[in-house]
């Protein structure tokens, strides 16, 4: 499976919980709780194979390098958001304002990376290599966390 196809798909997937939580309620308490799971689950999973497979390749390249160290941090900005979210009362406003926070984070994270880095990533690299790291990603997504992951 072409690498691209893969991310993007996962990034639909959770552009869709995204939107569902939003449409909650700080009433929706066990609702919001599920989804929130979820997302957390999705995002845990994108976001591990990311940076075990996708962007280590993509810093071996000049014109790669800078968007792909952009991607961890932004990364970091997330994982930060969804440690205090998962700690947070859902019934709550803050939490409901924090989510927007989290949400509008991972919307520009999205766009930048299938905007900008993956038109970079397509100039560098093969279509037999792009296929490559799809299935590696693929696979990942299958597989426990490695010893490698921080």
């Amino acid at each position: 499976m072409n690498a691209f196809t893969l991310l993007k798909a996962d990034h639909e997937k959770v552009a869709g919980i995204l939107e569902k939580i939003d449409e909650t309620t700080e009433r929706a308490t066990k609702g919001r709780e599920e989804l929130f799971a979820q997302l957390k689950s999705e995002l845990d999973v994108h976001a591990r194979i990311e940076e075990e497979i996708f962007y280590p390749v993509l810093e071996e390249y000049e014109e790669t390098r800078a968007i792909s160290l952009e991607a961890y941090e932004e990364h970091a900005l997330v994982k930060q958001l969804l440690e205090e979210l998962a700690s947070a009362p859902k019934d709550d406003e803050q939490w409901t304002a924090k989510f927007t926070v989290l949400k509008e984070n991972i919307e520009h994270h999205v766009e930048e990376e299938e905007g900008e880095m993956f038109q970079k990533a397509r100039k560098v690299l093969s279509e037999d290599e792009i296929e490559d790291l799809g299935t590696r990603l693929e696979e990942a997504k299958k597989g426990p966390l490695s010893a490698t992951a921080g």
